[in-house]
C-alpha cells in the first residue's frame, strides 16, 4: 500500500500539471467518454488534502459516453466547490480519472463510480478493488435505477464481495452524522426532473435506497446510492430550473461520505 487510507489530514493528493480540455488537455484522451467536459480551474494541480477521484471502468458495451464518464467532469468540479465552501477539507479544484486496471487506485482513499448498473468487472479488476477496499479504501456508487440495473451492478459487486452482503444503512450510522445530520433523506432526481416532474427514472425505481457493504469492524467499504442521481444534482446545481432542495441534499450526502471515508 503506497498511502495509508485512514485520515484526510495525513495524505496529500498527487499534484498534476494542469491544462484545459481544449488543445490536448489532461483528459482529452477520454473526450469520447466524458459527458460534460469543463476546463480546469486556474488553481488546478495545487497540492491538497483530497481530490475527487472518478473510477473508470468498462461497461458491457466497452468504454463509451454514458458510462463511467456520465456527468463528468462538470459534476465533480461543482462538487469540489461545495466541499471547499461547506467544509474544512482542503480539496483540489480539479479531478482525477483512475482506471480500474491501474494500481493507481491504491493512491486514492475515496473513489466515485457512476452508472454502475452498466459496469462490467473482470475477475482481476474485482480482485484489485477488493484489495483496495480491504486496505482501507472507500467506494461510492451512484446513478443507477430499477431492478435490471441493480442486478447488473450486483453481478460485478459479487465478484468483489462474494462473502459480504449488501445491507440498508441504518439512519443511526455515523456516515449520516459525521458532519450533517441526514436521518431524513429524499430521493435525489436527475436533471430529467426539470421537464418530467418525476423524481424517479424507472417505474420500479420509485424508492431511493441507501445501502452499503460493511467490513468486520462495522466500517462501510462501499456506499450505494440506488434510485438517486447525486451526480446530476452536482452537475446542474447552477441551473435555476433544478430545485435547490435536491442539490443541497446531494452536496450534504457527498460531503458526509467523503469525510466518513477519510476518517473511518
Amino acid at each position: 500500500m503506497k498511502v495509508p487510507l485512514v485520515c484526510a489530514a495525513v495524505f496529500i493528493a498527487v499534484a498534476v500539471t494542469a491544462a484545459a480540455w481544449q488543445g490536448g488537455g489532461r483528459w482529452s484522451k477520454y473526450a469520447s467518454e466524458i459527458q460534460n467536459p469543463a476546463p480546469d480551474p486556474p488553481d488546478a494541480g495545487e497540492k491538497s488534502e483530497w481530490a475527487f477521484a472518478r473510477l473508470r471502468y468498462r461497461s458491457q458495451g466497452g468504454f463509451r459516453r454514458g458510462g463511467w464518464g456520465t456527468d463528468s467532469n462538470k459534476a465533480e468540479q461543482h462538487f469540489v466547490q461545495g466541499v471547499r465552501r461547506l467544509s474544512r477539507v482542503n480539496a483540489r479544484s480539479n479531478e482525477e480519472v483512475i482506471d480500474v486496471d491501474s494500481d493507481e487506485v491504491f493512491d486514492w482513499p475515496w473513489l466515485y463510480a457512476v452508472e454502475v448498473g452498466r459496469w462490467y468487472l473482470s475477475d482481476p479488476q474485482a480482485k484489485r478493488l477488493r484489495t483496495y477496499l480491504d486496505r482501507g479504501g472507500f467506494l461510492m456508487v451512484d446513478d443507477f435505477h430499477g431492478g435490471y440495473e441493480w442486478d447488473a451492478f450486483m453481478q460485478s459487486l459479487a465478484k468483489i464481495f462474494p462473502d459480504r452482503p449488501v445491507v440498508d444503512i441504518p439512519d443511526s450510522d455515523a456516515i449520516f452524522h459525521v458532519l450533517y445530520n441526514l436521518e431524513q433523506r429524499l430521493q435525489v432526481p436527475g436533471h430529467q426532473y426539470t421537464y418530467t416532474g418525476r423524481t424517479y427514472e424507472r417505474q420500479d425505481g420509485v424508492d431511493a435506497h441507501w445501502r452499503g457493504v460493511y467490513d468486520d469492524n462495522g466500517r462501510i467499504l462501499v456506499a450505494i446510492c440506488h434510485n438517486s442521481d447525486l451526480g446530476d444534482a452536482w452537475e446542474w446545481a447552477d441551473d435555476p430550473q433544478y430545485p435547490e432542495k435536491f442539490a443541497s441534499l446531494a452536496y450534504r450526502i457527498g460531503i458526509n461520505y467523503l469525510i466518513y471515508a477519510t476518517t473511518h
